[in-house]
């Protein structure tokens, strides 16, 4: 037996979050916000709040607009991220150790209704950092994104070329909304390729269709940064 073949099919919704209402308009320009975005690896020791949490995953994946009809595979919507078709193949997982208002755990973000499903009761920072091959910045941010993807969602549609460059090019429309929404919040981030597919998917429970893409820590700037 593989130990992937203890992976749940489906994640069951019986611990649900609502998350705070995501903001629509900040003193933070997309000029200048395009401007400053950078690479932060190096975080203050200040904890995230829910309501950072709530606007980084509704920028990275939130729902734009939504009208009757709209069909089920959607999942809540058009987003905030482009993608193939609309097939919007991501998922996107919070790992919390300090957040404010966020017990520690593991999350998966539910973009219809803007909500988390509680997947992990436990404090998982050292086993992410271990997973990522010991890189510090992982373990030193107080939360973490962890992106997957269904890949048969898009390429049921678009075959190998879905596979070979939609799903990542998609990936790539979602986290720089992430860099850049960190920007507005003061905060920063970056996006991590290098870690053990096998050990972050059974770390974060992923269900069997999933496959681990990205991790990306979060933390607030040091006043050093700031200045930049």
């Amino acid at each position: 037996m593989k130990l992937e073949d203890n992976l749940p099919v489906v994640h069951e919704e019986t611990a649900i979050i609502d998350l705070p209402k995501p903001n629509y308009d900040s003193n933070t320009s997309i000029e200048k916000a395009l401007k400053k975005r950078r690479s932060i690896r190096n975080y203050s020791d200040e904890s995230l709040t829910i309501e950072e949490i709530s606007q980084i995953l509704w920028s990275a994946y939130g729902v734009t607009l939504y009208k009757d009809g709209m069909p089920d595979f959607l999942r809540g919507g058009l987003k905030t991220a482009p993608s193939a078709g609309a097939t919007y193949p991501l998922e996107i997982y919070v790992v919390a150790s300090d957040v404010t208002d966020l017990p520690a755990g593991i999350y998966k973000y539910k973009p219809e209704g803007h909500k988390l499903i509680k997947i992990s009761a436990e404090n998982k920072r050292e086993e992410l950092y271990e997973a990522s091959f010991g890189q510090d910045w992982v373990k030193d941010a107080p939360a973490a994104l962890v992106y997957s993807a269904v890949f048969p969602r898009t390429t049921d549609r678009y075959r190998e070329r879905g596979r070979e460059r939609y799903v990542c090019m998609d990936l790539g429309h979602s986290a720089e909304n992430v860099y850049l929404q960190c920007v507005s919040l003061k905060m920063g981030t970056v996006a991590i390729g290098a870690f053990d597919d096998l050990k972050l998917k059974l770390l974060i429970n992923m269900t069997k269709g999933e496959e681990p893409l990205y991790i990306m820590p979060l933390g607030k700037l040091k006043e050093s940064e700031e200045e930049k």
